[in-house]
């Protein structure tokens, strides 16, 4: 999602499927290494549900709201990779391939070792410790 809204406003925002069926709220935002542009979040699914990766691109923000262009059940059946750390090149490819997304967009199926995806610095987590981005 290449656009000018600040990433940290994401964070807090409700997330939608295609079909307007409410996911959660984005908990985390990832940020590509290389490009410093936002590529994945992470959504809340619920008061005990689990955080889950989404794309976002081709997400897009629509009246306030996240719209994720998958079905619930694609969403939410996304690999359990654990949030609140950095994004390794393989898990990026095994998120790609889930959401059935370009995987060469990325420069082929096995991205350089040294990029990745970090989290935005500074967001207070639940328990109050700072990301470390």
């Amino acid at each position: 999602m290449h656009t000018d809204t600040d990433p940290r406003q994401l964070i807090g925002r409700k997330a939608f499927d295609r079909n307007g069926t409410k996911i959660g709220t984005v908990d985390e935002v990832y940020l590509d290494d290389a490009t410093g542009e936002p590529e994945w979040a992470a959504v809340r699914t619920g008061l005990f549900g689990r955080d889950v990766f989404v794309p976002l691109e081709p997400s897009e923000v629509v009246d306030e709201t996240l719209r994720i262009p998958f079905d619930r059940a694609l969403i939410k059946g996304a690999p359990d990779l654990g949030v609140g750390r950095h994004l390794s090149p393989e898990q990026e490819v095994q998120l790609y391939r889930h959401y059935g997304l370009d995987t060469s967009r990325r420069g082929g199926p096995t991205p350089p070792p040294d990029t990745g995806f970090g989290r935005i610095a500074g967001e207070e987590r639940p328990g109050g410790s700072p990301s470390d981005g």
